[in-house]
């Protein structure tokens, strides 16, 4: 990805082409290094596959418990293997900008006419299209593998944007950590704490109609689980529209006080050197 070379305004006022320009470049920036790397792009598709076809294949059976109200379990187990590796990816996210610090590629941006706020949406950004990219291939690996999307494109549509939000969530938490506390071992922590229970506290293998009491109440508020029923819903015959924009609404919203936090934590930091 090519684009112009950043050049020193006369003002360091933020301007939305200024912006998106400087937004524009980092991405490309973030994404030209990755493409050197296509045995990272195929690694990060492993455990996804493992996922999918591992737990498809020893859960296929549980669609026959009465109430689950699915045909096919892998079709049932793809938007929730989208919002998985969404999540987990993103967590990931602060790890990154605690080894642009470590390099000192961070201070150096800091000298340049680079806009202070497309160092953190160009992060935004490149987690978006990475994302977007695997839940597709997860898609595609699910119709190789029998499931059906009556929901047509569309409904995939859905999937890939409500894991993209997802992982915006994350990613600017994970951000947001990196910024203020300056250590892997904290955002390491913070995956291995929460990744499993907000996983199995959602709709991702089961549905929430055979769970306890308590567990449906604690789903309702897991933004993992808005994503999962927001994407399934739209890969059905009959999509409930109103839930999905309600969930995707949700997603919305969250994402933007997210990255909001990761700027905010930004500038802490910029003080700081």
């Amino acid at each position: 990805m090519t684009a112009a070379p950043l050049t020193a305004p006369a003002s360091r006022a933020v301007t939305v082409p200024r912006l998106a320009a400087h937004t524009w470049f980092l991405t490309g920036r973030r994404l030209h290094a990755l493409a050197r790397q296509p045995a990272v792009v195929v690694g990060n598709l492993v455990q996804p596959a493992i996922w999918l076809f591992l737990f498809g294949s020893l859960f296929r059976r549980v669609v026959d418990i009465p109430g689950f109200g699915h045909g096919s379990y892998l079709g049932y187990l793809v938007p929730g293997v989208i919002a998985m590796n969404a999540m987990n990816a993103s967590m990931w996210a602060g790890v990154a900008m605690i080894e642009e610090i470590d390099r000192g590629t961070l201070n150096r941006f800091l000298t340049s006419p680079v806009s202070r706020l497309a160092l953190m949406t160009s992060g935004v950004a490149d987690q978006a299209v990475t994302t977007g990219l695997q839940s597709v291939a997860i898609l595609l690996l699910g119709l190789l593998g029998g499931a059906h999307y009556p929901g047509g494109v569309a409904g995939c549509a859905v999937v890939v944007a409500a894991g993209v939000l997802l992982g915006t969530v994350f990613g600017g938490l994970s951000n947001a950590m990196g910024m203020m506390l300056r250590q892997r071992e904290a955002i390491i922590g913070f995956n291995v704490l929460f990744m499993l229970p907000l996983t199995f506290l959602s709709s991702a293998f089961m549905p929430t109609a055979l769970m306890p009491h308590w567990m449906r109440v604690v789903t309702a508020c897991n933004p993992l689980d808005w994503a999962v029923r927001a994407g399934r819903s739209a890969l059905t015959a009959d999509p409930d529209w109103s839930a999905i924009a309600a969930r995707g609404g949700g997603l919305l919203a969250l994402a933007v006080v997210c990255v909001a936090v990761s700027v905010a934590t930004f500038r802490y930091y910029q003080k700081s050197v």
